[in-house]
């Protein structure tokens, strides 16, 4: 379910113009698609009763747990200068970003508003432009927790997931032979 949501997100980002950064997009997708893969693996193990993927499902299981974890506590733990700091590293590394967040937000410049610089906003024409970080800064607290909060939430179910992985992979397989060891 969460990797056809990351994947149906990507597609409409891109749909509505959102979003025009293709690697952005391209990591959301092939995100969904390891997340459904790993989701058919542990299926076709259940079905299937085989021990060895359910062993390599609970394992990858176990790691993305780990991993979403980590990020989402991280997302819950940032104070406004590390918000403030990240967002100035992440607009300083990419081009295209920086392109959609003037258009979209309807702001230019990082820090400060300089008229001499190219600027895709509608702003820009009146030079009535507010700095982007002040912007930024209204919306990036929210949806830090916002995302923090829902990946704890998936990664306790994902925990739970390994937990049922555990118990189920050590069962018997009721239509094998009865006096089969497992």
């Amino acid at each position: 379910l969460v990797s056809l949501l990351l994947i149906g997100i990507a597609a409409w980002g891109i749909g509505f113009g959102l979003i025009s950064s293709l690697r952005v997009v391209g990591v959301a997708i092939a995100v969904g698609i390891f997340l459904f893969l790993i989701a058919l693996v542990g299926l076709i193990g259940a079905v299937k009763h085989h021990q060895v993927l359910l062993f390599f499902y609970m394992i990858i299981l176990l790691l993305v747990f780990i991993v979403q974890f980590s990020v989402s506590c991280a997302c819950l733990a940032l104070n406004k200068e590390q918000q403030s700091q990240l967002l100035e590293v992440g607009w300083n590394n990419t081009n295209s970003a920086r392109a959609d967040i003037e258009r979209n937000l309807n702001c230019c410049g990082f820090r400060t508003f300089d008229p001499n610089e190219t600027c895709l906003s509608d702003c820009f024409r009146s030079h009535q432009c507010r700095p982007c970080l002040v912007v930024i800064e209204e919306y990036s607290g929210m949806v830090l927790r916002f995302v923090g909060g829902i990946g704890l939430f998936f990664s306790f179910t994902e925990i739970l997931g390994v937990w049922l992985t555990y118990r189920y992979r050590n069962q018997k397989d009721p239509r094998a032979n009865p006096s089969a060891f497992l």
